[in-house]
């Protein structure tokens, strides 16, 4: 496994929409768990293909320390409900907004060996799988947040 850059804002294959992913081969399996090492390195919980300047439908998070999810061409099934909170993003360093989101989504798409795989999420977990998503669809959460701030950084 490998550490990848992380893309930061600015750089135009942010606000692109992806292609989805042919086949799930070593290749992309190599490709996800160097995004999984890179999101943990970067102290996120989650991270998109775009972000490490990959075209790709394809993203991982870990919302909770040590489940980690790989989505491969995701869709959104369904949506409902409403929450307001502060996210940040490893591609907008520095910067934290309110965004709304949904409260609770369904969502499909192929794990990291190719199978169809479908979750529903709640709370802290549908945000960050929607903050994800958007990265597919050319969308930073800048884009939906109310007020953008400044926050301390931490020393690497």
């Amino acid at each position: 496994m490998a550490l990848r850059n992380i893309v930061t804002q600015g750089d135009p294959i942010l606000r692109k929409h992806c292609r989805e992913v042919d086949k799930v081969d070593d290749r992309i399996r190599m490709i996800l768990d160097d995004m999984v090492e890179t999101m943990r390195d970067a102290k996120g919980v989650g991270l998109a293909a775009p972000q490490i300047g990959m075209m790709r439908r394809m993203f991982v998070a870990e919302p909770e320390e040590g489940t980690v999810y790989c989505f491969v061409n995701p869709e959104i099934l369904e949506a409902e409900g409403t929450q307001t909170g502060d996210e940040g993003c490893l591609s907008v360093p520095g910067y934290q907004g309110t965004v709304e989101r949904p409260a609770r989504i369904r969502i499909k798409g192929l794990d990291r060996d190719g199978n169809m795989q479908e979750y529903e999420f709640k709370e802290r977990e549908a945000v960050v799988m929607c903050h994800e998503f958007d990265h597919l669809e050319g969308i930073l959460y800048i884009d939906k947040s109310t007020n953008l701030y400044e926050v301390e950084q931490e020393e690497a």
